[in-house]
């Protein structure tokens, strides 16, 4: 069985924090992916997708402190689906893509940082590498990819 989720997109927003009780950081934020296809009469459309991410622990750490609206990023996770209950007793359900990779390919020029130029580096679990822009959940039991393939993006 395989439940594995890759993106390309960009941040709607920047990404929102919060710390659990337990001490636990996560960060949500949501990516838009694009699809254009022709429509019945010739013409060009554009179809905009919106993917909701959670990220825990370091990955959440580095999504507060590196990602800004705007930018785009590859992102590496799995689909989860978890129900709850709203304020007035409804039972509700969301499917969200919970991350354990992602790396910015071009920053927003407006955001902090290098001003629109393609970011570089790699990092992945178990590297002596220090991470830049490159992102792993290293408390995720499953790695993103191995290190022989860290530069091998299927784009």
């Amino acid at each position: 069985m395989v439940n594995r989720v890759i993106l390309v997109g960009n941040l709607g927003k920047d990404p929102e924090i919060r710390t659990l009780e337990n001490g636990a950081k996560v960060a949500k934020f949501s990516i838009a992916t694009n699809e254009n296809y022709r429509d019945k009469s010739g013409e060009w459309q554009q179809q905009t997708e919106w993917h909701d991410i959670v990220a825990w622990r370091a990955l959440a750490d580095r999504a507060e402190s590196g990602l800004n609206k705007g930018d785009a990023i590859y992102l590496e996770g799995k689909l989860s689906t978890r129900t709850w209950q709203d304020q007035n007793g409804n039972n509700r359900r969301t499917t969200e893509v919970v991350a354990n990779y992602f790396r910015i390919i071009n920053r927003n020029s407006s955001s902090s940082g290098s001003g629109g130029s393609s970011e570089g580096g790699g990092y992945f679990p178990g590297s002596n590498d220090e991470p830049t822009s490159v992102v792993s959940d290293s408390s995720s039991n499953d790695s993103a990819a191995d290190a022989d393939g860290a530069d091998d993006l299927p784009f």
